[in-house]
């Protein structure tokens, strides 16, 4: 076994599929450091009209600024709720079809990723020290979760069905409490430890050293 990555921090391009729309980043420009809360659930999960809902009046009851994906397709009859939901998060909010996400991680106005907690999303915010609020659908998602909240301590979860008042105390408790400036502490710290991962002597860079060592000996081996 090789444990190598997190892989984005070495890539010299971006590799997402969808279009990504870059007014965000403008957007995020203008807000205050670590105000603002990164709502995305990647690109497969999809949300219940309810919930939608929900989560749009509760991220604007927690008097934060929000990015929110709402990517094509994510949401049934989402054309009509798209324009419910613009409505309501129009003084406090930006949505967006897709975003740049290693970017809008790294950007000094982000203070909190909610996030589906696939694993991808979670080596993008950990390698940003940003911490969590977590909501996972499916498979290792869940236990991807386990080890966000109550492992390295560094985000929170939303269990069950997503209630108004939830988002709203969740957002509040990782942007504006005590509680969320220790996660942030702790993100911090998991970092650095990831950044040293990936640099020369690092466990990161001498486990790819390995691999390409054993390829070639495998080569060597198919020669002969």
């Amino acid at each position: 076994m090789y444990p190598l990555g997190p892989l984005h921090i070495t890539a010299s391009a971006p590799s997402s599929l969808l279009e990504q729309d870059r007014s965000c980043i403008e957007w995020l420009n203008k807000q205050k450091p670590r105000s603002v809360i990164y709502v995305s659930i990647g690109s497969i999960a999809h949300m219940q009209t309810k919930e939608v809902l929900d989560m749009a009046w509760g991220l604007y009851d927690s008097n934060q600024p929000f990015l929110w994906v709402i990517r094509p397709g994510s949401i049934p009859g989402s054309e009509s709720l798209l324009e419910e939901v613009s409505k309501i998060v129009s003084e406090k909010g930006y949505i967006v079809k897709w975003a740049p996400q290693v970017e809008v991680l790294a950007h000094p106005a982000v203070g909190g990723f909610w996030s589906h907690c696939g694993w991808n999303s979670i080596l993008e915010s950990v390698a940003e020290g940003v911490p969590m609020i977590c909501r996972p659908f499916t498979g290792e998602q869940k236990l991807n979760t386990i080890y966000i909240e109550s492992v390295w301590k560094i985000g929170i979860q939303i269990e069950g069905e997503v209630e108004r008042g939830d988002v709203e105390r969740a957002v509040k408790r990782l942007l504006v409490d005590e509680e969320g400036a220790c996660m942030r502490e702790r993100a911090l710290v998991l970092k650095e430890k990831v950044k040293a991962s990936v640099g020369s002597g690092g466990s990161s860079c001498n486990a790819l050293d390995e691999l390409v060592k054993y390829l070639e000996t495998c080569v060597k081996r198919c020669d002969t």
